[in-house]
């Protein structure tokens, strides 16, 4: 499963989602919406209007969600 995280640089959020995936040792490629234009018109066309973004297969959702994080694990 690929697990992508849409993140925006000194996110909170964004941090703690990286290091609860870290920490569980799984792999996730991070995608900085300030600088891909592209990433930011999918993640506002999923409907989502704060970062991170995470895509995990074909689960995703937004914010600093450790209840979806172990469901990964």
């Amino acid at each position: 499963m690929t697990i992508t995280v849409y993140s925006k640089p000194a996110c909170v959020q964004c941090t703690a989602t990286t290091r609860a995936l870290e920490a569980r040792g799984l792999d996730f490629q991070v995608i900085d919406l300030t600088e891909d234009d592209a990433a930011m018109s999918l993640v506002q066309e999923m409907g989502y209007r704060q970062a991170p973004v995470v895509v995990a297969g074909e689960a995703h959702w937004a914010g600093f969600r450790p209840d979806m994080i172990g469901q990964l694990a």
